[in-house]
């Protein structure tokens, strides 16, 4: 944890507070539980002030367009699509402010006037490519959701890897740290597969903790476990254990891929790697405290993976092994490339 997590989620929400969003009391209550700060120092431990500060402010407007715009307001695909057009236009070009902008989009211009301030243009550019990997998988997960049947399981793994919202995230590794690796690098396949496990480990992660809030405040059951379901013909107990036996597995590749490429790299690539590893593992403890999932106490569920019909989660967090510890490619095949050998 970053000694100074606290005061980024002190800012980061009352900055958010300054941004005029079109929510409600309610809403606004929720956002206070969702401990941007925590979510921030545990995730980038090693990172700078001044950009982690802008980090949390990220995290807070994002978790805020999340829940007014897309899961609980039912935004249809064409009204984000104009949306997230726009926002990205303004990333793109920053400078002047359009007339009739909404105030997602005056906050995220404000995120990134701060953001050029530390970042090269590389890295710049790269966080905005990653907003743009994000706001197409909020397009997507909208029209996933106004289908009349959940999407197979090869579609929903890298829809929900973009909607995450992690691409943006791990763009920001090298500029929290306040230098990172080469564009070589990052384009390297090894690097890049390794840096799409990460945000398929916490998007998945974010299913299990995340599946009784969806369905109870939103009616939303577009999740791994319930993909699994359908796609298998299975109850929701069986596809729950299967859906953790797939993360293990990537889990399993993640550790291996990342001690191999570790060991070689140079400094600035090994912290970026590091970053990765910092974010799932950050993730995952930010999210087991969280009031943001955890379930009212007349529902008597303790923990926070549960939901209406479901059984609760296991004791405890942390398994002694993985539930699969197979090392051959899942047979999915919009990821079985992760499990190509890496590049001399």
């Amino acid at each position: 944890m970053h000694p100074r997590a606290a005061e980024f989620g002190a800012i980061a929400l009352s900055w958010l507070e300054e941004q005029d969003l079109d929510i409600d009391a309610q809403q606004r209550r929720r956002l206070t539980q969702c401990d941007f700060g925590g979510l921030t120092g545990r995730t980038m431990p090693y990172g700078l002030p001044g950009p982690l500060t802008i980090t949390a402010k990220l995290h807070a407007v994002l978790f805020a367009l999340d829940d007014g715009l897309c899961d609980e307001a039912k935004a249809t695909p064409h009204e984000l699509a104009r949306e997230t057009s726009r926002v990205l236009r303004v990333l793109e070009a920053p400078a002047s402010a359009w007339r009739d902008e909404s105030p997602y989009t005056a906050a995220l211009r404000g995120v990134r006037l701060e953001l050029q301030e530390y970042a090269s243009p590389s890295q710049l550019r790269r966080w905005v490519e990653g907003m743009r990997l994000y706001m197409s998988g909020l397009v997507w997960e909208a029209a996933c959701r106004r289908d009349c049947s959940l999407p197979s399981l090869d579609d929903y793994i890298p829809m929900w890897m973009r909607a995450i919202g992690m691409a943006p995230s791990t763009a920001l590794i090298g500029i929290v740290a306040g230098h990172g690796p080469s564009d070589a690098d990052l384009d390297r396949p090894a690097v890049r597969a390794l840096t799409e496990m990460t945000w398929t480990l916490v998007a998945w992660d974010n299913d299990f903790y995340s599946r009784r809030k969806e369905i109870e405040r939103a009616a939303d059951n577009l999740n791994l476990i319930d993909v699994l379901a359908q796609e298998r013909g299975c109850g929701l107990l069986r596809a729950q254990e299967e859906a953790v036996a797939l993360r293990d597995r990537v889990m399993v590749r993640f550790l291996r891929l990342y001690q191999q490429l570790r060991a070689p790299a140079p400094s600035s690539l090994r912290l970026y790697l590091d970053g990765l590893a910092h974010f799932v593992r950050g993730h995952l403890d930010w999210a087991s405290t969280c009031r943001r999932y955890a379930p009212p106490p007349e529902t008597g569920i303790t923990g926070t993976a549960g939901a209406p019909g479901s059984v609760p989660p296991p004791e405890g967090w942390w398994a002694h092994a993985p539930s699969d510890t197979g090392t051959e490619p899942l047979p999915v095949p919009s990821i079985a490339w992760w499990w190509d050998e890496p590049e001399a």
